[in-house]
């Protein structure tokens, strides 16, 4: 058995508002910490800026490693645990924005990061996409990262897979009404790829979008471990902040893809459509 406990964090960011972002991140750090003993923990995609920050990204965006992910190191070193989080990240050009995903480890380290590949809207004009899904190794398995819109693509999970990813972290702003699609995409990826994913989504609002929450934890065969779907804050009636909780073992992805076969029954042969372009 490879028992892991994860956590993904539901949380409301204030927009531009950095500093107050991180403290109340390491808050839930500590808060979750601090009632059990959890090996990971995950927040949404952007969580330390809000998502509608326009020309406020290009003074936002910090390096990796830099100020945030500092801050956070600190508290994954305290508490013993991984953290994963997404952020607005530059290159030694100023101007190369990225929208990115930072896991550090429990040592206070700096894991890897990721660069989302699948922008989408507003989001073309401010960031440069990624062209690669890194594998990071841990003391538990081997976990891979994506960020929002990259779900609607099977390709990205599929390709995390292939490389042995057992468990994949998402980090995301789903916004309203796109619900179902997002509940969904989050079970498919988990059942056609036989892994664990677990995926933090946030709430509230900026300017014009308003984010639907539903974070959850999905088994290999697409059940739902844990979920905060339909937790509605009763002060403003929207989905409410919080977090959700699993204990799964990694040798279900094993046991799931032996005996199920989706991988191994592949054709990769009859796929040649797959890079082609619309």
């Amino acid at each position: 058995m490879r028992e892991v406990t994860v956590a993904a964090v539901q949380m409301r960011p204030v927009l531009n508002e950095m500093e107050e972002n991180l403290v109340r991140m390491a808050d839930y750090i500590a808060k979750i910490c601090g009632s059990q003993k959890v090996d990971i923990i995950v927040f949404p995609e952007l969580i330390t800026t809000g998502y509608e920050c326009g020309v406020r990204f290009t003074d936002l965006a910090q390096r990796i490693p830099g100020a945030s992910v500092n801050v956070l190191a600190q508290r994954a070193a305290e508490f013993g645990v991984y953290v994963a989080f997404g952020m607005p990240a530059k290159e030694k050009v100023e101007s190369i924005l990225f929208n990115s995903a930072v896991l550090i480890g429990p040592d206070g380290e700096l894991v890897g990061d990721y660069r989302k590949v699948h922008l989408k809207g507003e989001e073309r004009m401010t960031f440069r996409a990624g062209f690669r899904y890194p594998i990071f190794e841990t003391k538990f398995g081997n976990i891979g990262l994506l960020l929002g819109y990259d779900l609607a693509f099977p390709e990205a999970a599929r390709t995390l897979a292939l490389d042995g990813a057992e468990l994949i972290l998402v980090c995301a702003n789903w916004e309203k009404p796109r619900n179902e699609e997002w509940r969904t995409y989050v079970m498919a990826r988990a059942f056609e790829n036989s892994c664990f994913i677990a995926a933090a989504n946030r709430v509230g609002e900026d300017v014009t979008y308003s984010f639907i929450g539903d974070s959850m934890i999905v088994g290999p065969r697409g059940q739902t471990l844990a979920s905060l779907a339909g937790e509605i804050d009763p002060k403003t009636n929207e989905p409410a902040e919080g977090y959700a909780l699993a204990r799964i073992d990694l040798y279900d992805v094993r046991r799931n893809r032996e005996e199920f076969q989706t991988l191994q029954n592949r054709e990769p042969d009859t796929y040649k459509a797959l890079v082609r372009k619309y």
